[in-house]
């Protein structure tokens, strides 16, 4: 579907593509699930999805497909602990905090800001979720949220409403993802062999860094045209 703004098509479908490997990425950085990953068809349905958004990302897609194949899930388990829990100092800690604020912490003042962001949207964290707020999966889950709002709107034809968790996407890119991602990525690929974790750190650093939406898509929505529906 699309929207005509100012003589300017805009494929929601992209948008919603775009949201959607956000919502991928987030899972592939819980406690890994090899059967459950393949039997969904996760790493193709991504790989179908930066084709779409971000070609140069489809590559480590699909080298995260052919390596997962290669380790068994207890394998794959012994390597996101070493990485991502502990028990010992962790070699790639997926908490913003780490990167952002002084001294390395974890609960830091961007913790703080990130979930002030949660909470201007009325989210909160599920109390089944034990980790921290500003942890790498939950904050691609939020990056998925607000452009499912964003396409929600854009459908509805709302496109200032759109142009909001447009610029509210801007924000948590700029402000957080964007700085924290290429160091935690960098630890990921100095502190493993695994294939499968380091085609993800190269799939989830190109993505982020390339991720926003496209500047002629959001130049159309600062206009402040009328939307039509095609």
């Amino acid at each position: 579907m699309n929207v005509n703004i100012s003589g300017q098509l805009i494929d929601i479908d992209n948008e919603e593509a775009r949201g959607n490997c956000y919502r991928l990425l987030a899972a592939c950085f819980y406690y890994p699930q090899k059967d459950v990953f393949i039997e969904e068809g996760l790493f193709k349905n991504l790989t179908e999805l930066f084709r779409k958004v971000c070609p140069s990302a489809s590559v480590f897609s699909e080298e995260m497909e052919k390596a997962i194949s290669n380790y068994s899930n207890e394998d794959l388990l012994v390597d996101y602990s070493r990485l991502f829990v502990g028990p010992s100092e962790l070699i790639a800690p997926p908490y913003g905090s780490v990167y952002l604020d002084e001294g390395r912490r974890v609960m830091g003042d961007s913790t703080m800001e990130v979930i002030k962001m949660y909470e201007e949207e009325g989210l909160s964290k599920d109390s089944e979720f034990k980790d921290l707020p500003d942890h790498i999966a939950v904050e691609l889950e939020f990056m998925y949220y607000l452009t499912f709002k964003e396409v929600e709107a854009l459908r509805q034809s709302d496109l200032e409403k759109a142009k909001g968790f447009i610029d509210k996407q801007e924000i948590f890119l700029n402000t957080f993802l964007q700085r924290w991602v290429p160091p935690f990525c960098e630890k990921i690929r100095d502190g493993t062999d695994n294939k499968f974790y380091i085609a993800l750190s190269d799939c989830l650093s190109t993505f982020v860094m390339n991720s926003a939406i496209p500047h002629d898509i959001y130049k159309h929505l600062t206009e402040r045209p009328q939307g039509v529906m095609n």
